[in-house]
């Protein structure tokens, strides 16, 4: 097992410049999730863990070991990619112990090694078949049994689900976190879904443009974003950002006001000084954080476009006076009805303060 650290890392391809200096510390055993945007540079920078990208300045250090310009094969890692890339004609273990065979280990230690791997994995029965006699799930899991034997110091997963379906993807993500559990390795682990990030990660690092927007646990994120890009990223669905003004600020409290949707005054705590009055704002809301209008410090109106029924629970996606659409989560799906105009209440304790740059205030 191994620790990873990045330092000031960037990368170029010409003039263009995808990452912009990446400083990051990974401890021993963590299971670190990048996610961001298509075009992020998170998977840029996996690959740069692996070796397979030249880093054009900074360093990058696995296990203590500067290994900024190794060869991939010396990094002591292990990567799993988002196709299979598995080799048609060979069996299931001579797939997942043709790293070994190439190492040019002993026959008998690839054969416990591919055996101990199998039965992490769950692939015992499945050692003499092909390929194309196995499901997705399984042919992912043949990849990940390939990284195993190879017993790295760090894993590196490329989006490994995003070719399963949907049921498939929540097999997979339990089956990797049992896997994290078993090992206790580390595991650098790429994805756009932050649903993966959230389920998974020991740690999420969000990136934007090329940079970190924020480090921290997935409740940590999720309860303390930093800025409305962190805000509406992680959470499912997205928060909601509705257009204000400061009235009023006095302490760490901002009031808050958006006559154009029918907002009435809103008392906000903020993390530090208020953004000044007058100052344009944007008040964030998870659609799950809405509550009864009866009785609510502040109300919503918004008119109900659309209504999305999902057994347990419904979302509302509403258009609210300034052309704005919001979504709003219950647990009866009755409670909503395309069409209608419907109050949504607020509590103030659950909203979020963000500047007109998107800073949390």
């Amino acid at each position: 097992m191994a620790g990873l650290s990045l330092k000031s890392v960037k990368k170029r391809f010409g003039e263009t410049e995808v990452i912009r200096g990446v400083d990051l510390d990974v401890r021993d055993g963590e299971f670190v999730v990048f996610v961001g945007p298509s075009g992020c540079g998170k998977s840029t920078l996996l690959r740069m863990i692996a070796g397979l990208e030249t880093t054009t300045s900074g360093s990058i250090e696995i296990g203590g070991r500067d290994v900024t310009g190794e060869d991939p094969a010396k990094r002591g890692i292990a990567m799993v990619f988002q196709t299979y890339a598995l080799y048609p004609h060979m069996t299931v273990a001579t797939n997942m112990g043709f790293p070994l065979e190439m190492a040019k280990r002993p026959k008998d230690e690839i054969d416990r090694k591919v055996r101990d791997a199998a039965k992490i994995l769950h692939l015992e029965q499945y050692l003499e078949r092909k390929p194309r006699e196995l499901s997705g799930g399984q042919r992912q899991r043949v990849a990940i049994g390939r990284a195993i034997v190879r017993q790295p110091g760090v894993f590196l997963f490329d989006e490994p689900l995003s070719n399963l379906d949907a049921e498939l993807r929540v097999q997979m993500r339990i089956e990797i976190a049992k896997l994290h559990q078993d090992l206790g390795t580390t595991m650098i682990y790429v994805t756009h879904d932050q649903v993966e990030a959230m389920t998974l990660a020991d740690k999420i690092v969000v990136l934007r443009a090329g940079r970190i927007e924020q480090v921290g646990a997935p409740l940590e994120l999720y309860e303390n974003p930093d800025n409305a890009f962190v805000a509406g990223f992680i959470g499912s669905p997205r928060m909601n950002f509705v257009p204000a003004t400061v009235k009023s600020a006095q302490g760490n409290v901002a009031v808050v006001t958006a006559p154009k949707v029918g907002l009435s005054e809103v008392a906000v705590t903020t993390r530090g000084t208020p953004p000044a009055p007058g100052s344009d704002v944007s008040i964030g809301i998870r659609p799950e954080h809405f509550v009864p209008a009866e009785g609510a410090a502040a109300v919503l109106s918004g008119k109900i476009t659309i209504v999305e029924r999902l057994g347990g629970v419904a979302y509302a996606h509403a258009q609210i006076e300034d052309g704005n659409t919001i979504t709003v989560e219950s647990r009866d799906a009755r409670e909503f009805t395309a069409g209608a105009t419907t109050r949504f209440g607020i509590d103030p304790k659950r909203a979020f303060l963000f500047d007109k740059d998107g800073r949390r205030a």
